[in-house]
């Protein structure tokens, strides 16, 4: 049996912009992408915290270190810049791997920057 479980968590990340003409898609810090392992183009969930909006959609990669995460296309109708979100990645695992695998999970400040745990 095959279990889908969560890969990895971006926690409470602060919108730094929305766009609306554009095809759609979440804009992601590559710091951030990678620090959680989500490949740009990779299907991600996305839930604001501010409004309870949710939305499935994919990662582009944002310039190293810019702190941006912005919603474009119709996506960005589901958020207001200044909201905080969860972005979350899942992978389809076998039953014995989903009972040791541990997901990442990546906190930020409020300038969208990694903190240390």
């Amino acid at each position: 049996m095959k279990r889908i479980m969560l890969k990895s968590k971006i926690q409470r990340p602060i919108l730094t912009g929305t766009e609306l003409l554009y095809e759609g898609s979440i804009t992601v810090d590559q710091d951030l992408l990678e620090a959680s392992d989500i490949l740009p183009g990779e299907q991600v969930h996305v839930f604001n915290v501010n409004n309870g909006a949710r939305l499935i959609t994919y990662a582009i990669t944002a310039p190293r270190g810019s702190g941006t995460v912005m919603l474009n296309g119709p996506a960005a109708r589901m958020g207001m810049v200044g909201d905080k979100l969860v972005i979350l990645s899942f992978c389809e695992v076998e039953d014995n791997e989903a009972r040791t695998l541990q997901p990442k999970i990546i906190r930020v400040d409020e300038k969208n920057r990694m903190q240390e745990t």
